[in-house]
């Protein structure tokens, strides 16, 4: 399936990243940008900070980037299962960077691209 960018598709898809969000750390994100350019989807987000993430930040540093990079893997898992499940989405691939400083994420999804019948 093709992707369109328009409105109902940004909130769609921006409804789908959030539910994850809350899903996953018992809230949304303050700030989220969904832009659609070929057969590219960008989430552009801003996460709260958990109050258990800052207690790990300082107690056992290592073990909070363990704990964010296990939760950035299981992100992009949910992502890739629920955009498949309610859009519908065919993926190459779903990449992911969070900046645990800033709170920051940046995810891609590279749509395929439609087979031709030729």
């Amino acid at each position: 399936m093709t992707l369109q960018d328009t409105n109902e598709s940004r909130k769609r898809l921006s409804a789908i990243y959030n539910e994850i969000a809350k899903e996953l750390f018992g809230f949304g994100t303050t700030l989220l940008r969904v832009t659609i350019e070929n057969n590219i989807v960008t989430f552009y987000a801003k996460h709260r900070r958990s109050p258990r993430s800052a207690a790990l930040e300082g107690e056992a540093p290592a073990l909070k980037l363990e704990v964010d990079f296990r939760m950035s893997l299981l992100y992009k898992k949910k992502l890739r299962e629920r955009l498949e499940e309610e859009m519908n989405l065919d993926m190459e691939a779903v990449l992911r960077d969070y900046d645990a400083a800033t709170q920051i994420a940046i995810t891609n999804v590279i749509l395929a691209e439609p087979q031709s019948n030729t």
